[in-house]
């Protein structure tokens, strides 16, 4: 390991699948990279572990036994502790509707086997660099009634607070950012997601619906064939 890699602090990696061999790689190549890396083998066991060890980034398998990781990813977002929690789903189903599941239940990526360990590596890399490079968390949006809290990932919507998972978040206060100006699908993976995460349009829609669950749809607006846009002035 360099001296530079050794100097960083290290981010906190819980490894799920319940295939060894890439339980062992993912471990070996993480640690190499400068990672805190922790095991497990099922979907109960990563419940388990990850509510005391409060990993940064989760690396989960969808096909497990007892508990598949669409079920073990919708539970570890109900944790207060891991809602902001990067979780990136590791799978050899390659079906849309997998993917899509992944989103619904917060994926922050999702990553098709066989797993190639410097690609892997570089989009871990590359997701935390982002993190790290956000502006001063402390940042907040205030609109009417609604604040959005960068600090804390929080909404308040006038006595109402919303703790969203980051991707909802961050899709939310980009457009905030951005008030009454369209954005195309496209446009918004490349600024949320980034150029280097392989997901489908559809993810933003996901993502909107929900946000629209959570804190309604006053402000986030459709311009159907175009994109979306987030409205200062709600009618």
């Amino acid at each position: 390991m360099s001296a530079a890699k050794a100097a960083q602090p290290l981010h906190r990696v819980l490894v799920v699948d319940d295939d060894l061999d890439i339980v062992e790689m993912l471990e070996y190549n993480l640690t190499k990279e400068g990672y805190e890396v922790r095991t497990a083998t099922d979907g109960r066991k990563a419940l388990e572990v990850a509510r005391t060890y409060l990993p940064e980034l989760v690396l989960l398998d969808i096909m497990m036994p007892q508990m598949d990781g669409i079920e073990t990813g919708r539970q570890l977002r109900d944790i207060p502790e891991l809602r902001q929690t990067y979780i990136l789903y590791l799978t050899a189903r390659s079906e849309e509707y997998s993917e899509v599941a992944a989103f619904e239940v917060g994926a922050d990526d999702y990553i098709t086997k066989p797993i190639k360990p410097r690609a892997l590596m570089s989009r871990i890399n590359a997701l935390f660099r982002r993190e790290a490079q956000k502006a001063d968390p402390g940042d907040q949006i205030n609109i009417g009634t609604l604040t959005i809290n960068r600090k804390n990932y929080s909404v308040n919507q006038a006595d109402k607070t919303v703790i969203l998972p980051k991707k909802e978040f961050e899709l939310l206060f980009f457009l905030a950012q951005h008030p009454n100006k369209v954005f195309s699908r496209e446009e918004l993976l490349q600024k949320i997601w980034g150029a280097d995460i392989y997901v489908l349009e559809r993810t933003v829609d996901v993502h909107i619906r929900k946000l629209r669950e959570k804190i309604g749809d006053t402000h986030i607006r459709t311009l159907k064939g175009v994109g979306y846009m987030f409205t200062d002035q709600p009618e």
